[in-house]
């Protein structure tokens, strides 16, 4: 008998240093998330065995990066790893003038402070809690112009993170083009799910704006990973290099904020990247006041050495590979549990349907929240919520209630292995057997800003 041979992808590098993980007891689990008010942002680390909290600063970096590292010149001005990073940004983003920063935030600070004024609108394909944030401290208010697919976790159409044209155009008639400082257009919608966006629709969104006179800014923290969507998934690019196509997703947009934790594969670091000189100068002005020397930026010389080094590996075909093939290889784990996640599966992780999973428990009691709880409490696995307790609250002080209410797994670069996809997945599955019996959450300290990374919480009685 005949037998189909697979043909099996492979990590495309070979583990080079080790470091050990804790095993812990239920007991200890138990305790650990009592202390950190239910809310897996406030665990130690140390108390984590699989830790899928975020896929920011927790890639591994490789022997050329560490390498680079010890190359750190370390000087107040004029470091030559910034005059390195700075020509990698031009090369393979192809924008014009960079500002570094500590990290993306910082850069969104930056931005937010010179581009928007008292009363400004700003779209986008799906807020970001940071992302919005900053745009409401400095006196805009955030439009979600998504397609509507994507508000959908069963909808399996390719390219989720797609900007509605119509919504976009609804907006300019109502608001006027010189209310709208630019459009925050993000590769790999991270609240979607991960979800890209296609070069079509970034082409149809570059003529539009550049026909009223509107700013195009990309969050670019993942674009290799929406690059590799586009290679798979679109007519005509699929003989095209990620490089060669991250390049063409940068030219059609005027500037871009980059958390190089995510992509660039580094621990910290981020930058602003422009065209236009006035907003560099202005940007290069005010990052001497909020993180340091324009030469810099809040980072030492040998975080930008690393990651220069680290944007060249990103961009890298087989990298990209591997990366996107262990998150479905995970997506698809899970599925045959009968688990259910958004699709189609994203770059950088899975998320589940809170909504789905726990249908008995409404979302002011933080069904999202409560699953990631349960999901530590039964292997040590530390995922994420991203659903109302993310989503904050409306200036009016109500909650913002997303339709999306999901738990993030998100993969590391270059961390963990198969084996530990199994694991995941087979502690979710446990979860899922028992789900009728769980309840829910409620809040019992929320800060003033981004309270799901310090609210704490208790079990509803």
């Amino acid at each position: 008998m005949k037998h189909t041979i697979r043909k099996s992808w492979a990590e495309p590098y070979k583990i080079k240093m080790v470091e050990l993980l804790k095993m812990t007891s239920p007991a200890q689990r138990k305790k650990a998330l009592l202390e950190a008010g239910y809310n897996t942002f406030l665990l130690k680390s140390e108390d984590v065995y699989i830790d899928l909290l975020t896929d920011s600063g927790t890639s591994a970096m490789s022997d050329r990066q560490w390498a680079g590292i010890m190359m750190g010149d370390e000087a107040y001005a004029g470091s030559r790893n910034f005059y390195n990073l700075e020509a990698t940004v031009r090369e393979i983003y192809g924008y014009k003038y960079l500002v570094p920063t500590h990290q993306g935030r910082g850069a969104e600070n930056i931005l937010s402070k010179v581009l928007i004024k008292k009363g400004d609108i700003i779209p986008g394909n799906m807020y970001f809690t940071t992302t919005r944030l900053h745009q409401e401290l400095a006196g805009g208010k955030f439009e979600d112009v998504i397609i509507d697919e994507a508000h959908d976790p069963e909808n399996e159409f390719p390219f989720k993170g797609n900007i509605d044209m119509d919504k976009l155009e609804k907006l300019i008639r109502k608001y006027g083009a010189k209310k709208i400082p630019y459009v925050s257009m993000a590769t790999s919608v991270n609240m979607a799910g991960g979800q890209p966006i296609s070069m079509q629709n970034l082409k149809a969104l570059r003529a539009l704006t550049k026909k009223h006179g509107i700013r195009v800014i990309h969050d670019m923290t993942r674009v290799a990973e929406n690059a590799h969507f586009i290679q798979q998934r679109e007519k005509g690019y699929a003989q095209k290099s990620i490089r060669q196509i991250v390049k063409e997703i940068c030219s059609l947009t005027d500037g871009a904020t980059m958390s190089a934790k995510k992509d660039a594969l580094v621990n910290i670091g981020g930058f602003l990247a422009v065209n236009d000189w006035d907003v560099f100068e202005e940007a290069r002005n005010m990052v001497v006041v909020y993180e340091g020397l324009h030469t810099y930026g809040g980072l030492a010389g040998r975080d930008m050495e690393a990651m220069s080094i680290g944007i060249g590996e990103s961009v890298n075909d087989d990298h990209m590979h591997a990366r996107v093939g262990q998150v479905v290889y995970l997506g698809e784990k899970m599925m045959e549990y009968g688990i259910p996640i958004v699709k189609p599966i994203g770059g950088h992780g899975n998320f589940i349907d809170a909504k789905k999973f726990l249908p008995h428990i409404s979302q002011d009691q933080f069904p999202a929240q409560t699953l990631a709880a349960e999901i530590y409490l039964d292997s040590g696995v530390r995922t994420m919520e991203r659903g109302v307790v993310s989503a904050g609250r409306k200036p009016n002080g109500e909650n913002y209630y997303p339709k999306l209410e999901l738990v993030r797994l998100t993969i590391p670069r270059r961390v963990y292995t198969q084996a530990h996809m199994d694991v995941i997945a087979e502690s979710t599955a446990r979860v899922f057997e028992r789900r009728n019996k769980i309840r829910g959450l409620k809040m019992i300290y929320e800060p003033k800003y981004l309270r799901f990374f310090q609210a704490r919480f208790e079990w509803i009685k």
